[in-house]
């Protein structure tokens, strides 16, 4: 099944009514791992609404991406007080390591490597995570070690 079936699918799973915009794109993120122009597109005409109208709505929020993403997210906080314990050494780490700059994805698309403000975890400090799983009291070498063992598979 293609890209434009699964959107379709995703679709006509919700009525016809501008209200469910916002769950609708989520649904498309879910299974997409972004918002492709075409989906916005079709979204748009489904909806009803006009096409800057999601656009807005898929820009604002931050869970929303327009470019695709890896399955699965690595975030490293920047919070202050990850910052002030190394958070940018572990980020550049983590860069070097994946080959990718924060935002991209890796080629593989398995992984896409973010910043998050803050995690809730300062005791932990710097804290990386990937899914469900934290990492904390990270630096430069534990960072790499990560990316070596597999541990964010």
């Amino acid at each position: 099944m293609g890209e434009i079936d699964r959107i379709a699918e995703i679709m006509h799973s919700y009525k016809q009514d501008p209200r469910y915009l916002l769950a609708l794109l989520l649904d498309i993120q879910e299974s997409e791992n972004h918002i492709s122009t075409e989906a916005m597109r079709a979204v748009a005409r489904y909806l009803g609404v006009s096409e800057s109208r999601v656009y807005a709505v898929a820009t604002f929020y931050r869970t929303l991406s327009l470019k695709k993403k890896g399955r699965k997210i690595i975030r490293v906080c920047m919070g202050t007080a990850c910052h002030l314990r190394g958070s940018a050494a572990v980020l550049h780490e983590l860069e070097k390591g994946l080959g990718i700059k924060v935002g991209e994805a890796t080629e593989d698309g398995k992984y896409t490597l973010e910043t998050v403000n803050c995690v809730g975890a300062c005791a932990l400090a710097p804290v990386v995570t990937c899914g469900d799983d934290s990492f904390g009291r990270m630096d430069p070498a534990k960072a790499a070690e990560l990316i070596t063992r597999g541990a964010f598979e």
